[in-house]
């Protein structure tokens, strides 16, 4: 019986609200009267037995953990910054860390292009498809674009250098969250110490708020000069902001605005 009545709170728990006949039976048909009321026999009660206990839910992460675990995962990173002598060094350290868990899901460690002694230096958003399959930045379709884009001023990927705020690539194509962020941005901030770029250009929207710290959307922060500062290096870095490619590809009325800006940008490594 207690086995019983455990199967049947469970049923209960379940939704199930009514019992059916071992005989298929039309519920649309009317049911037949009683032909007859049945004597009603007055009987002792049989004892209640309590009901089983319900189960306590899960026990909650607590909130204090999940940030201890942030911070640990952003204290890992930026000791491995910290000790990154060379370029090889700062790729191997990204390569092997371990605590971003995008990570996970991503084929390839997307490091960075181009070449280490340029004067520019771009920095986008994070790998998409493409760029996850063959581990390199900025080579689909919206990386054409940017190609293009820098060949007009006199630029290739011989005379730049890029990488992105993330190194893999984020489930979906889905956009960084600031956790993701926080914990590459010591590598990040490396990365631009150990290539010292007269300029540095952050290609996008969430790369402009990310190195840049601001909550500014980017048709108001492209189109004016910036400096940023690393704790690696004793030095500001001018510093412009640009549409991603990738936008530019969705909304082409604004290639004007970065014709503008592109043109802004050879001007100012020029002098440089």
């Amino acid at each position: 019986m207690q086995n019983a009545a455990e199967i049947l709170e469970w049923y209960i728990n379940a939704g199930v609200d009514e019992a059916l006949d071992d005989e298929p039976r039309n519920y649309f048909e009317a049911a037949e009267p009683a032909k007859t009321v049945p004597e009603i026999v007055a009987s002792a009660p049989e004892p209640v037995k309590p009901r089983p206990a319900a189960r306590a839910p899960a026990a909650a992460v607590p909130a204090s953990g999940i940030l201890s675990s942030l911070a640990a995962s952003i204290a890992e990173a930026r000791r491995l910054a910290d000790e990154a002598v060379t370029l090889a060094d700062l790729e191997k350290a990204v390569r092997e860390f371990e605590g971003c868990a995008i990570k996970r899901t991503a084929t390839n460690t997307v490091f960075a292009d181009g070449n280490p002694q340029a004067k520019l230096m771009l920095i986008g958003e994070a790998p998409g498809a493409d760029e996850d399959i063959k581990g390199i930045p900025f080579c689909g379709v919206s990386g054409q674009l940017l190609d293009k884009m820098f060949a007009a001023i006199g630029y290739d990927r011989e005379r730049f250098y890029i990488t992105n705020t993330l190194f893999w690539r984020p489930p979906g194509n889905r956009a960084p969250t600031n956790d993701e962020l926080a914990i590459c941005k010591p590598f990040v901030e490396k990365h631009i110490a150990l290539i010292n770029p007269e300029l540095l250009v952050l290609v996008g929207g969430v790369a402009a708020k990310a190195m840049l710290g601001t909550e500014t959307g980017i048709t108001r922060l492209r189109g004016k000069s910036y400096t940023y500062r690393t704790p690696y290096m004793d030095k500001e870095y001018n510093t412009a902001v640009i549409y991603h490619p990738s936008y530019l590809l969705r909304q082409p009325s604004h290639k004007k605005a970065t014709w503008q800006d592109l043109l802004a940008i050879k001007t100012l490594v020029s002098s440089s």
